[in-house]
C-alpha cells in the first residue's frame, strides 16, 4: 500500500473519530466518510446513498462503475455486533440475491461473495473516549479487501438451472422492493400508474401484492427474452432490452420503455440493474443449448419460464393461476403474438 492510500485511511479515520466525538453520531453520520474512502480508492467508482431507496429495502451503498453494478455495502453503527447482523433476515435476503457485498461498522469490514465470507479486516480499535487507534496491518488489509471488492467480477452463468435460480432470487428482491415502494408511494406515483395499466390490459381486479409479483416476474423474464435476442452481450442494457421487445403490442412496449427510461423509480432501479448485469454476463448460447439438450423441448426460450417459475416459487408454478403467472406476457414477449393480451 502506497503513501497515498495510507493518507486516504488516515483522513477516513480522523473523520470518523471526529464524528464519534461529537457525541450524537449514528451510522448515517459516517456515510459520507465511507463514500469518500471508497471513491478515492478507485476514482472511476461511485458509491451512492439514497435514503428513500434504503427505506424500501436496498443496502445502504450501491457501488457502480459507469452503469455497471459492482457490489453493495451495508453499514451498521460503530461497534454494532456484525455477526448478529449477518444472521438477520435482512442480510440473509441480500446474501441470497446479491453476489458481492460488504458488511461494516466503519471499523470492521466483512466481505461476502455469493453468500460466503471471503475476507475480514479491522482498521483499528475505538477507545472509551471515542478515539480510534489505527492498526497499520489492519489498514493495509482493509485496503486490499476494498480493492478486491471493487475488482471482483459478477459470476458468469452457463447453465439454465443456475441462471433460473439467480434470476429468481433477484426477482424476489425486486418484488419486496416493489411492495415497500408501493406502500409509501403517493397514489399518483409511477407504480400506482403501472398497476392501473396492468388492470386495464390484463386483470381488472388485480391486487397490489399480486401486481408486485407480476411486475417483478415480467421484468425478469422480459429481460431474459430480450437477452436471448441480443447478439452483442456487451451492449445489453435496460435500454437495449426495450429496443429488442417487438412493437406489436403497445402495452408491453410502453412497459419496457418505462423500465428502460428515467421514469423507473430509483428505489426499484438497483434491483433491475443487477438483473441486467446477471444476464449480460450469462453465456446465453450455452444456457439455451444445455436447457434444450436436457429437456428435449423445441423452444427453450418459452419453456425456460417453467424453470424460472419453479425457482421463483414452486407453489405458484403448481397453481398456474392467472393472478400469479403472467403467461400471456411471457408468450407475447417470446412469440410476438399481438392478440395474446387482447
Amino acid at each position: 500500500m502506497d503513501t497515498t492510500a495510507r493518507n486516504l485511511f488516515s483522513a477516513y479515520l480522523r473523520r470518523v473519530q471526529d464524528e464519534l466525538q461529537s457525541g450524537n453520531a449514528t451510522e448515517r453520520t459516517h456515510y459520507s466518510a465511507l463514500k469518500a474512502l471508497v471513491e478515492s480508492i478507485q476514482p472511476e467508482v461511485k458509491a451512492s446513498v439514497e435514503p428513500k431507496r434504503i427505506e424500501c429495502g436496498a443496502p445502504d451503498f450501491i457501488v457502480t462503475r459507469g452503469n455497471i453494478p459492482l457490489g453493495y455495502i451495508e453499514a451498521k453503527d460503530v461497534g454494532a455486533p456484525l455477526l448478529k447482523a449477518e444472521r438477520s433476515n435482512q442480510l440473509k435476503r441480500y446474501f441470497a440475491s446479491l453476489p458481492n457485498i460488504i458488511l461494516t461498522d466503519f471499523i470492521t469490514f466483512r466481505w461476502y461473495f455469493d453468500g460466503n465470507l471471503t475476507d475480514e479486516s479491522k482498521v483499528g480499535r475505538v477507545g472509551r473516549d471515542n478515539r480510534i487507534k489505527a492498526d497499520a496491518d489492519g489498514v493495509e488489509k482493509t485496503y486490499r479487501l476494498l480493492t478486491g471488492f471493487l475488482e471482483k467480477e459478477y459470476p458468469s452463468v452457463g447453465t439454465s438451472g443456475d441462471l433460473a435460480e439467480r434470476m429468481a432470487r433477484l426477482a424476489h428482491l425486486c418484488r419486496e422492493t416493489i411492495v415497500s415502494t408501493f406502500n409509501v408511494e403517493d397514489k399518483a406515483g409511477s407504480l400506482h400508474a403501472q398497476l392501473e395499466a396492468f388492470r386495464d390490459n390484463l386483470i381488472p381486479d388485480l391486487k397490489p401484492e399480486d401486481f408486485a409479483d407480476m411486475y417483478a416476474q415480467t421484468i425478469a423474464y422480459g429481460l431474459f427474452a430480450a437477452r436471448c435476442e441480443c447478439e452483442n452481450p456487451k451492449r445489453f442494457s435496460r435500454r437495449e432490452a426495450a429496443y429488442l421487445i417487438p412493437k406489436t403490442n403497445p402495452f408491453l412496449r410502453e412497459f419496457f420503455d418505462h423500465v428502460a427510461g428515467p421514469k423507473l423509480d430509483s428505489r426499484i432501479e438497483w434491483g433491475v440493474n443487477d438483473l441486467v448485469e446477471l444476464l449480460r454476463r450469462a453465456d446465453m448460447a450455452e444456457v439455451l443449448r444445455e436447457f434444450g439438450k436436457r429437456t428435449r423441448r423445441e423452444d427453450p426460450v418459452v419453456h425456460f419460464y417453467e424453470t424460472f417459475l419453479k425457482a421463483y416459487d414452486p407453489k405458484v408454478r403448481e397453481m398456474r393461476g392467472v393472478y400469479y403467472t403472467p403467461e400471456p406476457v411471457v408468450s407475447y414477449i417470446v412469440r410476438s403474438i399481438d392478440h395474446v393480451l387482447k
